[in-house]
């Protein structure tokens, strides 16, 4: 179940499934729990599980094959960022790791503030 911090539910599913890749316990080539299975666990729509996917996507952690589901990619344990390919230079990869960075610093700030301002969300 997701938890009701401020944080957006899709990055908090994002958290838990990349950490969950990355330690191993979803290994390489392993499917991911169908959209039902993770709204049930999350508690949360489809739409938001769709969106951390596609979160997990962007990050190159997992890929989808069309009627047959959503698994962990082979390398998916090592990857960081995207590869550099076709005009995509390290430096734009370096700017565009910077943002993420800063978005999440936004982020858990804004949690912050909205529960400071709002404590009955909590």
């Amino acid at each position: 179940m997701v938890e009701k911090t401020g944080r957006p539910a899709y990055l908090q599913i994002v958290d838990e499934l990349r950490d969950q890749i990355r330690a191993g316990s979803l290994a390489p080539g392993a499917a991911l729990p169908s959209i039902a299975q993770l709204c049930e666990r999350f508690e949360v729509s489809a739409s938001v599980v769709k969106s951390a996917i596609s979160v997990l996507r962007t990050e190159g952690l997992v890929i989808g094959q069309q009627g047959k589901g959503v698994f962990v990619r082979e390398d998916a344990a090592v990857t960081r960022d995207p590869e550099p390919s076709s005009g995509v230079s390290a430096e734009v990869l370096d700017q565009l790791g910077q943002m993420r960075h800063a978005v999440k610093e936004l982020g858990d700030r804004l949690a912050a503030l909205e529960s400071a301002v709002f404590p009955e969300r909590k």
